[in-house]
């Protein structure tokens, strides 16, 4: 009986450290807001470890293609949520949106850009590699409908994340770079030359998801729940970003 029960230890125990435990992947840009709410979060359930993997949508996508185990992911992009559930990486009864925000043009006070308009009389400006990086995306989407992306193309400095783009902008290495309004945030140098007005790209939407794996991770459905709180709204809110 002693033996039975000893076996049966070792299977469970594993198992109970594994489910306290939750592996968040999220956009480069989340950083600094989803530090505090993992502490805030681990603050009300200590016996939680909160792991988090950094990275562009792009990037974050193509890792889970490639078996990345992950149990919640949060992106500034519907399209690449989309990727995911059509690719049942997540579990489409658990997407959720957490909060919007707004793309901005950033630079040093010396440059003179008041649209996208003006862009077109500067040499250097940062973006994120539309390919991966959805800041970048909404970028080259305000750029289309302005009419000037052709005028551009030989001015574009492509960026791995939309943090690389403000760190460019923050030592002056370019004339301008576009960046979530909640990154400018952050800017001790740069300062915000305009908003793209917000009929020119997407919504801006951060989108959470339980993976498939997640959904059954205790941890992970209770940081889920959480993200909806009054408390992480509060957190979120404070970080910039708009709740609605």
């Amino acid at each position: 009986m002693k033996l039975a029960l000893s076996v049966v230890m070792l299977f469970v125990l594993p198992f109970c450290a594994m489910a306290q435990e939750v592996t968040i992947g999220a956009g480069v840009g989340l950083k600094d807001v989803l530090n505090d709410l993992s502490l805030a979060f681990v603050k009300k359930y200590p016996s939680v470890k909160a792991t988090k993997n950094f990275a562009p949508a792009g990037v974050l996508a193509k890792q889970m293609d490639s078996g990345a185990a992950l149990d919640l992911v949060i992106f500034p992009d519907v399209k690449w949520m989309d990727y995911l559930r059509e690719k049942k990486h997540v579990d489409a009864g658990n997407i959720a949106p957490v909060a919007y925000n707004t793309l901005v043009f950033v630079g040093p006070s010396t440059t003179k850009a008041a649209n996208l308009n003006d862009l077109v009389r500067l040499d250097r400006i940062a973006i994120g590699s539309p390919g991966s990086v959805p800041a970048g995306e909404y970028a080259m989407e305000a750029l289309k409908k302005a009419g000037i992306d052709k005028k551009l193309e030989k001015k574009l400095v492509m960026a791995h994340d939309v943090r690389e783009c403000l760190t460019y902008a923050e030592r002056g290495e370019i004339d301008g770079a576009f960046v979530y309004r909640t990154d400018a945030l952050l800017a001790k140098h740069a300062v915000i030359l305009f908003s793209v007005p917000r009929n020119f790209c997407s919504p801006i939407v951060c989108m959470m998801a339980l993976t498939v794996s997640g959904v059954a991770n205790p941890a992970a459905v209770r940081f889920f729940s959480f993200l909806q709180s009054e408390e992480a709204k509060e957190i979120i809110a404070r970080y910039g970003f708009e709740i609605r």
